[in-house]
């Protein structure tokens, strides 16, 4: 039983139970594009305890706002009951909510095209706000008064931006400028969830689109002002015919294609460090320096620890294949080995294609990575830092540079085994007086 079998089930059972019941929201109105939806969503007169004795598996997530999860062959749907929403102090959740009647519960909701519902046992769309209009229209378009939806939740600031991208669609004018006048307020929205929206946008194809349209109606000097101070940084017309730096970032999030969202928000923050390093001759360290903005921006997203440090490395290392065929034997195939150089080959492979599009370096360095890995090389380095600690050494830059400098020797084939690491770690150690 696929996804829509099961939530018409729940409507069903709902149904003969003397409650209404439909289906609401996105799930409407991907439908009406014939385009599956990712869940479908109920909305129903039951009360949560009415729905917790119908279905046998429930979880309560918002009962105070009506909405309950219904499990059904380890499928999540969302069941919420009618409700009309009070005033938002908090700018994120009602003060209180009214158990109401479907229109009530419409006209509560952000964007006419996510505002309708649908019958399935009659086949029939309820449409109480003009959704159906708008879709046909391509028109995102705050349901009532915009300033009131924006009010009540800042995060549709975003939202609208993120909709209006993925769908193709426009912000119809009275929303615009409402978004426009409540961007100053998108901080008091919570990181987490600024965040999440950050990676919906980022994890579709439309994500240039959308860094573009947040940037127009003034939300992304709000939420990234980093962005924004690229502007006007230029580069030399030679490797970036495309324009300044903010510029050559919008084209890369254009072709970063599939890309999952970390990867994106790496192309996004690969150069954020340029504003920065420019010294009128050319971004001197602004690797080093994006690296440690993006940590910055990471931890202010409250990203988890291996998203942010993996994105971190990324900007850190962008370069590395611009330099790959001056590198020694051991650089180069320690390079290969890490675990994300996957990730760091397609974002070269997007920095390259949004600027003069040259994927020499690309097609060198995995070429190379070809024939390495064909020769089945060593995966783990035989001398570790517990090695360096039994000699007396303490964790630091140093430390860290004779690790690395081991490691491209063992890469390189000057021993073969961990007494031979051993004899020619001792060797360093001596040459460094250590």
């Amino acid at each position: 039983m696929n996804a829509r079998d099961m939530a018409e089930r729940i409507v069903l059972r709902l149904r003969e139970a003397g409650f209404a019941a439909y289906f609401a929201g996105g799930c409407v109105r991907d439908m009406l594009r014939s385009v599956e939806p990712a869940d479908y969503d109920v909305a129903t007169s039951a009360r949560p305890e009415d729905i917790r004795r119908l279905f046998a598996k429930t979880v309560p997530v918002g009962e105070a706002f009506g909405v309950v999860l219904v499990i059904e062959d380890a499928h999540e749907f969302e069941v919420a009951t009618f409700r009309s929403d009070g005033p938002y102090t908090d700018g994120r959740h009602p003060d209180a909510v009214t158990f109401t009647d479907v229109e009530g519960d419409v006209r509560r909701r952000d964007f006419t095209v996510n505002g309708m519902m649908f019958d399935p046992a009659e086949q029939r769309v309820i449409d109480l706000v003009g959704g159906r209009a708008d879709l046909a229209a391509k028109v995102i378009r705050a349901i009532g008064e915009p300033r009131h939806r924006f009010e009540e939740d800042r995060l549709r600031l975003v939202r609208a931006v993120r909709f209006a991208a993925r769908l193709g669609f426009v912000i119809e004018p009275a929303t615009r400028a409402a978004i426009v006048e409540y961007a100053p307020r998108i901080g008091s929205v919570s990181p987490e969830r600024i965040a999440r929206e950050i990676q919906l946008i980022l994890g579709d194809h439309s994500r240039g689109a959308a860094f573009r349209m947040l940037d127009e109606l003034g939300l992304l000097a709000q939420i990234l002002p980093e962005i924004v101070a690229m502007k006007g940084i230029g580069q030399s017309e030679k490797w970036h015919p495309e324009g300044d730096v903010f510029e050559h970032t919008m084209r890369c999030l254009e072709v970063a294609g599939d890309a999952r969202w970390e990867l994106s928000l790496a192309a996004l923050l690969h150069d954020v460090g340029k504003p920065r390093a420019a010294d009128g001759h050319g971004f001197a360290g602004h690797e080093r320096i994006g690296a440690e903005m993006a940590d910055d921006i990471a931890r202010r997203l409250r990203l988890s620890n291996r998203e942010r440090e993996k994105i971190v490395w990324l900007v850190h290392n962008h370069m590395k294949f611009t330099v790959a065929r001056e590198m020694r034997e051991g650089t180069l195939r320690r390079l290969m080995s890490e675990p994300l150089f996957d990730d760091l080959a397609e974002l070269h492979r997007i920095d390259a294609t949004a600027s003069a599009g040259d994927l020499s370096e690309y097609e060198f360095v995995l070429e190379r990575r070809r024939v390495f890995l064909a020769e089945k090389p060593p995966v783990k380095p035989f001398i570790t830092g517990h090695d360096l600690i039994a000699r007396g050494l303490k964790p630091g830059p140093v430390f860290a540079e004779i690790l690395d400098e081991v490691y491209d020797a063992q890469l390189e084939g000057a021993f073969s085994d961990p007494p031979g690491a051993l004899a020619f770690l001792d060797e360093v150690l001596r040459r460094r007086g250590l």
